[in-house]
């Protein structure tokens, strides 16, 4: 009876090259009624000996470490035996873009250490971390081993309604979103004919080093947004993490609004936010495209737009990493457009 409930539990390899931390991660989980830790590795080289015999369910990487670093292990698990990765960063200078590129790598997400409160006090990302093994434990594999990276260009051959007079796309996007959002704005070209607004679910100080990495590699400007400027043609704003992204019109001018209202959102910033103001300003010139995410958020604010004859566009399950947040919109939104991830550039072009 016992044998068969451990069977049942999530196999994880936790992987770090400080003893601390990987003490505090094994107390951190292995009283968790649904995970099980079934070993350590205190290096990359280690890991991937470890991943080859073990077959683990899911992989805990930190990204700095002796002999073999993060990046270049999660590169090789993802090459000879592709598992489920979450890494353990932290915001310094180079860690933003590491993480970025660990994304884009194959891994499923990951965790701030830094903002445990140090590295005295790593168990108090217990939660974040036990849910984000939760998640990963379900993604395909063909999912991970597929994203971003190629841009394609078919045109999606499902329905959807064109107009002329789009004033705003707006993206919404969370577990996954990262490489997702890198393949649809690097295939869409520098005169896009309207203001491009994100909302990103990241840590605070990470989307500084997404919009950095995502204006370079675009021929959009990207941007994170600025309390009070004004949404031009061309260029995509990322909501900066920890406040939320309003549209509003003033004078006729579309502005961006950064503040902190609704405080109670379970995320901030809030796809739902973003998507309720945009409605309000824009009504039915609004085009919103809802991708890969966990949870619901999205779901409230395109009902709102769709009411007010705005279009929704979803990524498709088959090409979501994570498929709940375009699922609950899609149970609100009967009309949107579902298209997988490589067509979704296309999809806004065609829609736009």
């Amino acid at each position: 009876m016992n044998s068969s409930r451990e069977q049942q539990k999530i196999q994880v390899l936790v992987v770090d090259d400080s003893a601390f931390v990987r003490r505090a991660l094994i107390r951190m989980l292995d009283n968790h009624p649904l995970i099980q830790i079934v070993d350590v590795a205190s290096d990359g080289e280690m890991a991937i000996r470890l991943v080859k015999k073990l077959r683990p369910d899911v992989v805990t990487l930190d990204i700095r470490m002796p002999i073999l670093d993060g990046l270049s292990a999660l590169e090789r698990i993802m090459a000879e035996c592709p598992t489920p990765v979450i890494m353990l960063s932290s915001l310094t200078e180079k860690g933003g873009e590491n993480t970025l590129r660990a994304l884009e790598l194959g891994a499923v997400d990951f965790i701030d250490k830094s903002a445990a409160g140090g590295p005295m006090d790593i168990t108090g990302i217990t939660n974040e971390l036990v849910a984000k093994i939760m998640v990963a434990a379900k993604v395909e594999l063909r999912k991970l081993q597929a994203s971003p990276r190629e841009i394609r260009s078919e045109r999606s051959s499902r329905p959807h309604v064109a107009s002329a007079g789009t004033e705003l796309v707006l993206i919404g996007t969370s577990t996954g979103g990262p490489p997702a959002l890198q393949q649809v704005l690097t295939a869409l070209p520098a005169g896009f004919p309207c203001p491009i607004l994100i909302v990103q679910h990241m840590p605070v100080g990470f989307t500084a080093s997404l919009a950095e990495r995502l204006d370079r590699l675009c021929a959009l400007n990207v941007k994170e947004a600025e309390n009070g400027e004004s949404l031009v043609r061309g260029t995509a704003y990322l909501a900066p993490a920890g406040q939320h992204l309003k549209v509003t019109r003033e004078g006729g001018v579309l502005r961006a609004k950064l503040d902190l209202e609704p405080k109670g959102a379970l995320h901030r910033p809030s796809v739902d936010t973003l998507l309720e103001t945009a409605a309000a300003a824009c009504g039915e010139k609004c085009l919103a495209a809802v991708l890969t995410g966990m949870g619901r958020d999205g779901a409230v604010g395109a009902a709102a737009l769709a009411g007010v004859g705005g279009r929704i566009v979803v990524e498709s399950e088959e090409s979501a990493i994570v498929f709940g947040m375009p699922k609950a919109v899609l149970e609100t939104v009967k009309s949107a457009t579902v298209v997988p991830l490589h067509k979704v550039a296309m999809t806004l072009m065609d829609m736009v």
